[in-house]
């Protein structure tokens, strides 16, 4: 395995918490990589920044939603590969390595990983939250009703990023739920690596919590959307529902009696 550079793209509005994201990242065991700070036009806390100047890469731009950020954070990435890490979040140090590891390894164009619960304050509250696999195709059904995919778990390819194109900055809540199947729907698997490698806050200011009612009537757009294209994806790799057993009609009823009668001469 080679040495590829990762960037790590944390987009930041207005998050107390981004100094403990940027710790997380300087802390790797991976030597190999680049911090991308994308503010999204933050009116404040933008300046816990400051003491990392010479060791992040600090990109300003106008509110645009994570979305847009992302995307802003994903064209200045020189990495082969791209993890993305909220603000709010932590990756631990062995993240980004396990992650290359296996990618190289497997030759993945994108993966994704097992992660813990931590609240506002830090405390873990939730541990070992690992991601269906991929027996029986429980991953692929769990993409029906949920988003079983944890950004702040995803490593991409550059490559991949450029092929699938950007990320849906009209979707506020959803865009990552729908460059999934964008993805997905193009034939590219994920790759799970089924161990915790990131920690995941739930918080009362966080956006799915301030903004619950919106969320849940943007996800159910997504799901409707892709709905058929999933079912008949999922379908043809052997994943759909069972076949429901035909209800005999009184005329499959009556030639089945007539072959029972020819039988007994």
């Amino acid at each position: 395995m080679g040495n590829p550079r990762v960037s790590i793209v944390i987009p930041f509005y207005n998050d107390p918490y981004v100094t403990e994201a940027i710790e997380s990242a300087l802390a790797q065991t991976y030597d190999n990589i680049e911090i991308i700070v994308v503010d999204d036009g933050s009116t404040k806390h933008a300046e816990k920044l400051r003491p990392y100047e010479g060791r992040i890469h600090y990109a300003g731009k106008v509110n645009g939603g994570t979305a847009s950020a992302l995307n802003a954070g994903f064209r200045l990435a020189s990495g082969k590969y791209v993890a993305w890490l909220s603000s709010d979040d932590r990756f631990y140090p062995d993240k980004i390595r396990r992650q290359v590891e296996a990618m190289e390894e497997q030759e993945a164009l994108i993966s994704h990983t097992g992660f813990d619960i931590i609240d506002g304050r830090g405390k873990m509250t939730e541990l070992d939250l690992i991601p269906p696999g991929y027996e029986k195709g429980a991953f692929y059904r769990a993409l029906q009703t949920s988003n079983p995919i944890n950004g702040c778990t995803v490593m991409m390819s550059k490559a991949l990023y450029r092929i699938t194109g950007p990320f849906h900055e009209g979707l506020k809540y959803t865009h990552d739920l729908d460059y999934w199947y964008r993805v997905l729907l193009t034939g590219i698997p994920f790759l799970l690596i089924p161990e915790p490698l990131s920690a995941y806050r739930r918080h009362e200011e966080m956006g799915t919590v301030r903004h619950r009612d919106a969320i849940a009537v943007e996800v159910k757009s997504t799901f409707a959307q892709y709905e058929k294209r999933w079912r008949a994806y999922i379908t043809q790799l052997g994943f759909g529902p069972p076949r429901k057993a035909k209800t005999p009609t009184a005329v499959d009823r009556t030639r089945a009696n007539q072959k029972r009668k020819s039988a007994r001469g």
